[in-house]
């Protein structure tokens, strides 16, 4: 996750060495190398998917086409999304019930549902 799509909810700072993100609102969410992987090379094939949108349109592909395309990233992007909550509530809601600070990790999750689901 770059900073940009993190700090859509959080003011965010990456620590390199640890690969971990200090979030200022709460604790700070650490991630491993594996996850971080993952989701920084789905984000990469959208990317270039992207860009190959981008052709599209400029060749004057058809209508249909693109938008066909569109969705294939639409759904790429719902994937990500997916493994994104899934990590947030396996690690880091279960380290929050832990540590005593679920309240905080439960309305700081709602408020970037709430954004996410427009």
């Amino acid at each position: 996750m770059t900073t940009s799509e993190a700090s859509h909810s959080h003011n965010v700072e990456i620590k390199d060495d640890s690969h971990s993100h200090e979030l200022s609102k709460s604790h700070p969410h650490v991630h491993t190398e594996e996850s971080l992987r993952k989701v920084v090379n789905r984000l990469s094939r959208i990317e270039g998917h992207i860009r190959g949108i981008k052709a599209m349109v400029q060749e004057n592909r058809s209508c249909p086409d693109v938008l066909v395309q569109v969705a294939a990233v639409r759904g790429a992007l719902d994937r990500v999304a997916r493994i994104i909550l899934d990590e947030h509530l396996t690690e880091c809601i279960a380290r929050a019930a832990h540590e005593g600070s679920i309240e905080t990790e439960i309305q700081e999750l709602k408020a970037a549902l709430d954004r996410f689901l427009l």
